[in-house]
């Protein structure tokens, strides 16, 4: 009996679903239609003959299944890339642009553009990481330029301003009354907006405890969605399907963002990146 081949093109799709918080802004981040993307996950499908994406409402909720070759398609996806870059010497033309997993689906289109300003025709690849390990890709040159949480990182890098944080939880969403402390859902550590959502509530007497947590943003929007908890999300652009701001928690102070280039990235384009960034940060 033959192996079973996973897809490439359909493995970036699938990470981009989870990543961006649903097919529509995945859509939009790949430069593809919306039903190309959903294609390319119900091909990951048939391959493994077990969902592994679904709809829940006016989102969507990644099955058991899904979030394993969910782990698995970014480990995939990255050996991928480098061995391309390695083997092809794809650095002519291509810009490999990482990015931590919050706002991602705003940063991304971003950067593109403003890398694709400076260089056109060039091809822009994407990765979406933990910040730490953007770090680390763009010291080693696997990735040209990186966006990612300054805090949550070895590196400083660049400072390119700070990403606003809101409370959100599905509409109608209430608290169990005090003394109870407030559900939360986060990132599995180490993150540093999970830090900030406890510290904040702390700071302000608010008793808290995490009910839900998960490797990526997907799994903590999937639970957020079932209504077991409020989560501390990015609120640049369009917030998540499903979910809407809670404004029954003290506010929470923006987290500051950093940016990187590996040695010996094009100045232009580097610095092309960084003002998209800032820019996009300094409207939210």
């Amino acid at each position: 009996m033959p192996q079973p081949v996973l897809d490439i093109v359909a493995l970036r799709s699938l990470t981009a679903v989870a990543d961006c918080g649903g097919f529509h802004r995945a859509a939009r981040v790949l430069a593809l239609s919306q039903s190309a993307v959903s294609q390319h996950v119900r091909r990951l499908e048939k391959t493994l003959g077990r969902p592994v994406v679904e709809r829940e409402g006016r989102g969507t909720r990644f099955t058991p299944e899904g979030r394993v070759l969910l782990e698995q398609a970014r480990r995939i996806l990255a050996v991928h890339d480098e061995a391309v870059r390695t083997l092809l010497d794809a650095d002519a033309d291509t810009v490999t642009v990482g990015s931590t997993e919050h706002a991602a689906d705003q940063f991304l289109p971003r950067l593109t553009a403003a890398v694709q300003e400076v260089r056109p025709g060039c091809r822009v690849r994407f990765r979406i990481d933990r910040s730490a390990r953007l770090v680390e890709a763009v010291e080693r040159g696997s990735v040209d330029v990186a966006v990612y949480v300054t805090e949550a990182a070895a590196t400083e890098g660049t400072p390119v301003g700070g990403l606003p944080l809101t409370w959100h939880a599905v509409p109608g969403w209430v608290p169990p009354p005090a003394p109870a402390p407030v559900p939360l859902v986060a990132v599995e550590e180490p993150c540093a907006i999970r830090r900030r959502a406890i510290a904040t509530l702390a700071r302000h007497g608010v008793p808290a405890t995490v009910v839900g947590d998960a490797g990526y943003l997907a799994g903590v929007l999937d639970i957020a969605r079932t209504g077991q908890g409020v989560a501390l999300l990015a609120s640049v652009g369009a917030g998540p399907d499903g979910l809407t701001p809670y404004p029954g928690l003290p506010p929470v102070t923006p987290i500051p963002m950093s940016a990187l280039a590996r040695p010996g990235a094009d100045p232009a384009t580097t610095e092309a990146a960084f003002t998209a960034v800032r820019d996009l940060l300094r409207e939210g």
